[in-house]
């Protein structure tokens, strides 16, 4: 048998392996891996993701038995020190010889750490391993135990850096970006876009510091400051370098293969080095002058490989599809094309918000007719059907602005994916087309997306293209005219609303008459809390009545935190509060030790109480007035308002009082997922009601309603859906709405996507609620009045029932009191202590 030895177990090498063995010609090979990690390949994309859990083997590739049900022998924590290209013989660092047929170099790249001064000082460390990744948490700890108030900087403020920062910030320290250019992410963003990236990461709590040379590293032993110039210095105690990266192409050098001048090996577009038998794919390799380091061409390359090896003839592409797409730090990031465009060769358009951190930008050529790249900020929602716009050069609107306007200012939805052109390459990691998706489906061989997964592997590797691959697998199944049901789980063969006119029309009491009545099993924590969602607005049940069906927040009304103490948020209708109850809940915040905090909602957070507490501290405020804000519940948050015609010179009605009437008519109201609401007093919009679920503007001649908008990690403008209504007009049109809305969506769903996959859309919508289309507004007004009618403070509910009472304890046997958990002093206020 032929021997293959690969070196480098990284993404590219592992996908070389799994490429190879789903080939026949693949048992008359031999496989050897050479590691240098102890472990096998693992998902580097997603390395952040490790200080969620600190589970390396939830980012593994596959487990050591794949490689060995597979036949590939792997040998991990060795490196190849030594290629003999004469010989064909490689030798490892502990002086061991393999001889091989063909070798493939997926040896990667490493961290580029500058040559600054003090860089080799405890507390600095590169971002590029598991191992490195273990070694920041360690001295984390440390310098945290001795400073709770302890800072970190990031060196670099590309890709690699802000997934460094979010690090940091999960570490618990005060996070610093430190970049040398005059912008974050200076070679996928042009100027603006990064202001508008810059503006979101500061809001949530990175430091940005732009154009700044590290002078040196400051401190005896251990990192105590970055030093930029005389008197421009920053106090950090632990320094994350993430300044780029370098081909690990050592190997190559030493036996004499062909490279570039700034490092890399040199290969063709059949991924041969100058020698023959010797492959290199990856970060390593140099291709047209490139080093790629994204995975999509890396794992392209592996397949070129594995085809060349097989003898059969593949190449690859001449030029290479560089567009990503990425959520950093909660915050969606992506380019395609040429994100930057001379005025010598086409026009921008661009869409910018500042307000709610949104920059979209469209470069098309100079007749208008072709989509040539783009930058998106914020909101990467119609990421993939750009890209398949421009790849695939398909006609663009006559006003291209309407590709990235939102709908309520002008914008076109697309089409149908299925007008994608079959040659559309759709997952770009695993080089599928939309031909190979759709076949997977009509050549009998698949029935549902996870058979479609299976099959082609298509969403496995960075996952953005998901969205596209459940729209393909819906719309070709119901070209075929095939039911596309997306039940609710294993236990019910039913969609939410099929489950919820069940329930309403039989009357059914429980949920485990449900169960006996419409499914099968014993239920999970899927189906659990969304009947119980259902049973709220159809009877406006509160949480207390079955609360073994409840999620954990709803079960104990209140939200859980990351240490297992829980937050407080009484309502506070309209953000409209009294100077007593401020005092009543700083003193009840006081008394129980509670970390507080002022929402974006208008609300008060008071973080940190025990379980057995919460019915303690709901007491008190009770007695002060409030009710529970239902801060824990998929059900209605906040009616945000400013102070409108009652105080400020340029409001035009009386925002406060009507935002307060909204609220406590729709407070308590269960739904598909969280809403908010929002009423501003003119048209420059002080509370923001265009960021919301509904809002009401005011203008002459009464209030403009907006629908189906929302904050969030995917942002969306309110569209506007009937203007110039009266205070009685606004609150039925809205009780038609929410009802409607409640009605029709699936679990988790807000009314912004809701909205988004409605047939019709807006149009639709109109006619359903204001011209009664479907003849049922009499039906949706009744059932809403009848669920206003019905509400019952929960918190209430649950003080005055000795039964609810004995659910507010830490243990089922025993009074006693969680004694692990740990506080340290945050600015003369308590935080949890860090894992």
């Amino acid at each position: 048998m032929r021997k293959i030895i690969i070196v480098g177990n990284g993404m590219v090498g592992y996908k070389f392996c799994e490429k190879f063995v789903s080939q026949e010609q693949s048992e008359n090979f031999e496989i050897t891996v050479f590691g240098e990690e102890p472990r096998p390949a693992y998902d580097r994309v997603h390395l952040s993701e490790f200080f969620e859990n600190q589970d390396a083997k939830a980012l593994e590739m596959a487990p050591a038995s794949w490689y060995k049900d597979n036949g590939i022998d792997l040998i991990v924590d060795e490196r190849v020190s030594d290629i003999d290209k004469t010989n064909k013989t490689i030798t490892t660092a502990k002086d061991r010889v393999f001889p091989y047929d063909y070798l493939v170099l997926a040896t990667g790249s490493s961290a580029f750490v500058p040559p600054i001064k003090g860089v080799e000082k405890a507390g600095v460390f590169v971002y590029r391993t598991i191992e490195d990744l273990e070694g920041m948490l360690a001295y984390a700890s440390k310098i945290k135990a001795k400073n709770p108030q302890a800072k970190a900087a990031v060196l670099g403020g590309g890709l690699l850096g802000l997934e460094a920062g979010k690090a940091v910030m999960d570490m618990g320290l005060e996070p610093h970006i430190v970049e040398f250019a005059s912008k974050l992410m200076p070679r996928q963003l042009d100027s603006r876009s990064s202001q508008v990236l810059q503006l979101k990461l500061e809001s949530i709590g990175l430091n940005i510091h732009l154009s700044k040379a590290t002078n040196q590293i400051l401190g005896d032993d251990a990192i105590t400051g970055m030093e930029f110039g005389e008197d421009d210095v920053l106090e950090v105690e632990m320094l994350v370098i993430s300044a780029g990266i370098r081909p690990r192409d050592e190997l190559g050098k030493t036996c004499g293969l062909d490279m570039g001048i700034r490092g890399g090996i040199v290969v063709d577009n059949r991924m041969k080095t100058s020698d023959e038998n010797i492959f290199a794919i990856g970060e390593v390799a140099l291709y047209n002058q490139m080093i790629y380091g994204l995975v999509a061409p890396g794992y392209d390359m592996a397949g070129i490989a594995v085809n060349q090896i097989l003898g059969n003839d593949s190449l690859m592409a001449e030029t290479i599809d560089m567009s990503t797409k990425l959520k950093l730090i909660g915050v969606d990031v992506a380019s395609f094309g040429e994100p930057f465009m001379p005025a010598s060769k086409g026009h921008s358009v661009i869409f910018e918000n500042k307000t709610q951190h949104l920059y979209k930008r469209i470069n098309v050529s100079l007749d208008g007719k072709k989509l040539l790249g783009g930058i998106l900020i914020g909101d990467a929602t119609d990421y993939n059907m750009l890209h398949q716009v421009f790849l695939n050069e398909m006609a663009i609107p006559e006003d291209p602005a309407q590709l990235i306007l939102p709908l309520s200012e002008g914008g076109a939805a697309f089409g149908s994916v299925l007008d994608l052109p079959d040659t559309a390459q759709v997952c770009s990691c695993e080089s599928l087309s939309k031909g190979a998706i759709c076949g997977a489906i009509t050549d009998g061989n698949c029935e549902s997306l996870s058979d479609v997964i299976a099959k082609t592997k298509a969403t496995t590797g960075c996952g953005g293209c998901k969205p596209m691959v459940v729209d393909l697998v819906n719309e070709t199944l119901k070209s075929l005219g095939k039911e596309v049901k997306d039940t609710i789980c294993e236990h019910f063969n039913y969609n939410r609303q099929e489950l919820y006119d069940l329930i309403k029309v039989g009357r059914v009491a429980d949920y485990n008459e449900t169960l006996d009545k419409f499914g099968n099993g014993h239920g999970c924590e899927v189906c659990k809390p969304l009947v119980a969602s259902i049973f709220a607005t159809v009877t406006m049940e509160t949480a207390n009545r079955q609360p073994g069906i409840q999620d954990t927040n709803d079960r104990f009304l209140a939200n859980i935190q990351r240490n297992g103490t829980y937050s407080v948020v009484p309502r506070v209708p309209g953000g409209e509060i009294t100077p007593t109850q401020l005092i009543v809940i700083g003193q009840v915040a006081k008394k129980y030790d509670l970390y507080t905090k002022i929402t974006g909602g208008q609300r008060i957070d008071l973080f940190g109480a025990q379980v057995h507490e919460l019915p303690l501290i709901w007491k008190e405020l009770i007695a002060a007035g409030f009710e529970s804000g239902h801060a824990y519940g998929k059900s209605l948050r906040t009616v945000k308002s400013c102070v409108g015609s009652t105080w400020c010179r340029y409001g035009m009605h009386e925002s406060v009082t009507f935002a307060i009437e909204i609220e406590k008519r729709y407070r308590g109201l269960r739904s598909p997922h969280k809403f908010k609401g929002g009423v501003s007093g003119c048209i420059r919009e002080c509370a923001e009601a265009r960021g919301k679920d509904f809002g009401l503007i005011a203008v002459d001649g009464g209030w403009n309603l907006y629908i189906c908008g929302n904050g969030g990690a995917t942002p969306k403008h309110a569209v506007l859906f009937a203007e110039q209504l009266d205070d009685a007009t606004a609150i039925k049109y809205l009780d038609r709405f929410l009802m409607y809305y409640i009605r029709t969506a699936g679990p988790l769903v807000r009314t912004a996507p809701w909205l988004d996959k409605l047939d019709g859309g807006i149009a639709y919508l109109r006619q359903v609620i204001i011209e009664d289309a479907l003849g049922i507004v009499d039906d949706l007004e009744t059932e809403m009045q009848g669920l206003v009618n019905k509400y019952e403070c929960e918190w209430k509910q649950a003080v005055e029932s000795e039964e609810i009472m004995k659910r507010f304890k830490h243990f089922v046997n025993s009074d006693d009191t969680d004694d692990t958990i740990e506080f340290v002093t945050m600015r003369d206020q308590k935080m949890p202590k860090a894992w």
